[in-house]
């Protein structure tokens, strides 16, 4: 089975805020994670049930030959990159000035699976050796 890979680029939501919610479903089956990003009340959580829900449909484009139900997908990769910053000048009081920054971050997900037939034909060959 190949990995598939889906990207997130410019989030508008700061790095911060969304590595909440992705140490939350690192490393979880898919079905599992889809479940907690579903009910999840922070807003980076719609955006990455979306993303999910990509890499989910990249690894049915690539694995054609493999059923979903029977490959158990889990979380493989999902990291968190800064991206671009745009800095404002908010007016405050009394000729003063504070400075704005607004954050931006690139979000990449892994998604892999172990077919139980191959993790069968592992388990043989390692015991063989």
């Amino acid at each position: 089975m190949k990995t598939a890979i889906a990207k997130l680029k410019n989030l508008s939501i700061s790095p911060r805020k969304i590595r909440l919610i992705v140490n939350i479903i690192r490393g979880l089956d898919v079905v599992k994670a889809l479940v907690i990003l579903k009910y999840e009340n922070k807003k980076g959580s719609i955006y990455l049930k979306k993303l999910l829900i990509s890499a989910i449909s990249n690894w049915q484009q690539k694995n054609k030959n493999y059923k979903i139900e029977n490959s158990n997908l889990y979380i493989k990769e999902i990291k968190v990159d800064c991206s671009r910053m745009l800095k404002k000048i908010k007016p405050a009081p009394q000729g003063r000035a504070h400075k704005v920054r607004k954050r931006y971050n690139h979000v990449t997900i892994t998604l892999d699976g172990l077919n139980s037939n191959n993790f069968k034909k592992i388990k043989k060959n390692g015991s063989e050796s």
